[in-house]
């Protein structure tokens, strides 16, 4: 129950905050689901709570909604989000989520460019349209909220913020229908799903009402820049967010000690082992653990002639910014008894 209350509450804070970022609020509520139900069921439960958003939007905003922009849009993402779908059962998320969290960084710049600049803005193309909309269908179909991933694609085309909102919903709306339709035909809506995804859609319904008493209060460049501003966090977040579903997937862990003279960084990955180590004396090198197996005769020789009554040797291949060598660790009873270095 109260895992329900913390998405209710953060669904209605992303919605109301989309108001004024010019949409997104799936982008920005992807890593809180990511880490409260499995990643393959977020897509499902998110478009459950857009389509929502966007029919509410539609209905308050109707007047406002660029028509030239839609009739391009629209009939190109279709197809494009039966195939992101579709590809949702064969592709892992987490690869596009970081792929899409560096690119939503990469509007840092946006956020600190002049008034003059950030006014100006150019009429679409319509093929540039048609392409966008594929784009849009095709990354909304396996990820359930691509906003503020395209909020650049409106910010420039001179759109007022209600036409912005409008617009984006208008879009959107049979998208999240359509991809509703294909989740329950690809099984991949169950009860939890529809549970949250109702919960997000509550909330989603609540804050498009709030949001017409604020649009009309922010000028045109504050609500570019809240909306650079808001592409940048999601980023960050959902590169945090899919960094560390990466590492679980894979057994993987980082971490850092300080040693004698310097600084060695660990990383574990599925089931190699790496080391980056840093000493004031020896500078960078890079460390590999590697199987015995791979030592030709002579190198095997050298570590088993040693006279050290261990029961386990473990060995490190070694890369340094002028040369490469090799360490042998020998072990008893789990601990360390010598360490030997050869080539």
């Amino acid at each position: 129950m109260s895992s329900l209350i913390i998405i209710f509450l953060c669904a209605l804070f992303a919605f109301s905050l989309s108001a004024i970022c010019g949409g997104g609020a799936g982008l920005l509520l992807m890593p809180i689901l990511g880490a409260l139900m499995p990643i393959s069921q977020v897509p499902a439960a998110l478009s459950i709570g857009t389509f929502s958003s966007s029919s509410s939007r539609i209905i308050l905003f109707y007047k406002n909604i660029h028509w030239p922009i839609v009739k391009y849009f629209v009939p190109s993402a279709l197809p494009a989000v039966w195939l992101g779908a579709y590809l949702l059962k064969f592709i892992n998320p987490i690869y596009l989520e970081i792929i899409m969290g560096l690119f939503l960084i990469s509007n840092i710049p946006l956020i600190f460019k002049a008034k003059k600049d950030i006014q100006q803005y150019q009429k679409p193309k319509n093929l540039s349209l048609c392409v966008i909309g594929f784009i849009a269908g095709a990354l909304s179909g396996l990820t359930g909220a691509v906003g503020l991933l395209f909020n650049k694609f409106y910010l420039k085309f001179g759109l007022s913020n209600e036409e912005i909102i409008a617009t984006r919903a208008a879009n959107e709306v049979v998208l999240h229908l359509i991809k509703i339709i294909l989740y329950v035909a690809f099984g991949l809506i169950n009860k939890q799903v529809l549970t949250i995804g109702l919960l997000v859609a509550l909330a989603a319904i609540l804050s498009s009402f709030s949001m017409k008493y604020i649009l009309h209060r922010l000028s045109i460049v504050s609500f570019k820049k809240i909306g650079y501003s808001a592409m940048v966090i999601s980023g960050l977040i959902m590169l945090m967010q899919s960094g560390n579903s990466l590492l679980k997937l894979n057994r993987g862990e980082i971490s850092s000690n300080i040693i004698s003279k310097g600084l060695e960084t660990k990383m574990q990955w599925q089931n190699a082992n790496y080391a980056m180590e840093f000493t004031y004396d020896d500078g960078f090198e890079f460390e590999q653990v590697i199987p015995i197996n791979e030592l030709n005769n002579e190198q095997l020789a050298s570590i088993k002639n040693q006279g050290i009554d261990s029961d386990k040797i473990i060995v490190e291949k070694v890369h340094t910014l002028n040369s490469q060598y090799f360490e042998a660790y020998y072990f008893k009873d789990q601990k360390l008894l010598k360490k030997v270095e050869f080539q």
